[in-house]
């Protein structure tokens, strides 16, 4: 086993190929071996995306994960919304199962009006009622509440460990550049990894450190965390990749890495793969 790396969605370079059919070729040149399909704004699969993508990534080697839609309320104050927000979750989960992807990201909630505390509460009985959905159903595919990237956002890294503290199944996502943005620039040292890395591992041991999900981008960020995802050749905002590659290659693990540059997600992707290879 060893990490995987692939990109979120299409980069640019990829505008002129045909998805699914081309995706393993253009995946393999690069040298990578992961694919997120990005459902931020509804889950709306193709067919051909449906009766294609199982087989192609199951024969070459592809891991594929999701993102469930962005309007997920998992904290709202209103109970109609959390119940809705159950069934968004559950269309997630079934498009998940039905092309064969072994994580489905969430994003973690909002304390915008309310305490995090009351907000962190809300949201583990949003989540508890879809677990109790997806055994219903029979669903296996890792359910992943990411660390977000603005301050007035629930998912601190402590929040995102808290959640999956409510089913040994669920997996964090570790967005690093969220992680970076809402501490204003505090990843900065190959020791500032390594503290985020053992705290996951201290809380939810050592398979789940193992098989975490991970997210990553350089992202701009201003006073209330994130503002926009940039391409690694920036040289302003962070973090940077190298260290964690360094520490995913020592600590032998096994995760799967997204890339989420704006437009250069398999290109950055594949700078990632290279350098944890340097590593291994």
């Amino acid at each position: 086993m060893a990490v995987k790396f692939g990109p979120g969605g299409n980069s640019l370079s990829f505008s002129k190929l045909k998805f699914p059919d081309d995706l393993p070729k253009y995946l393999s040149d690069m040298g990578l071996d992961c694919y997120e399909i990005e459902c931020g704004r509804g889950v709306r699969l193709s067919s051909a995306t449906v009766e294609r993508l199982p087989l192609l990534a199951r024969e070459n080697n592809i891991t594929v994960t999701l993102h469930a839609p962005y309007y997920i309320s998992l904290s709202s104050v209103e109970e109609e919304k959390r119940d809705k927000s159950v069934e968004y979750i559950m269309q997630a989960m079934r498009a998940a199962d039905t092309v064969g992807a072994v994580k489905t990201v969430l994003h973690s909630g909002s304390c915008a009006k309310i305490s995090r505390e009351t907000a962190l509460k809300l949201a583990k009985d949003t989540i508890t009622k879809t677990l109790a959905a997806m055994k219903a159903e029979g669903i296996k595919c890792a359910l992943c509440p990411e660390t977000m990237g603005k301050i007035n956002q629930l998912g601190t890294l402590d929040e995102v460990i808290e959640l999956c503290l409510l089913d040994e199944s669920m997996l964090p996502c570790v967005d690093f550049g969220h992680l970076n943005a809402r501490t204003l620039g505090g990843i900065k040292t190959p020791e500032d990894y390594a503290g985020i890395l053992d705290r996951i591992e201290n809380k939810l041991g050592r398979y789940r450190l193992a098989n975490m999900h991970i997210h990553f981008s350089k992202i701009e960020y201003t006073a209330g965390g994130e503002k926009r995802h940039l391409t690694f050749e920036d040289s302003t905002f962070g973090p940077d990749y190298e260290p964690l590659c360094e520490l995913l290659a020592k600590r032998n693990l096994d995760c799967t890495v997204i890339c989420e540059s704006d437009g250069t997600q398999a290109e950055d992707a594949a700078l990632m793969k290279k350098a944890y290879e340097i590593f291994s």
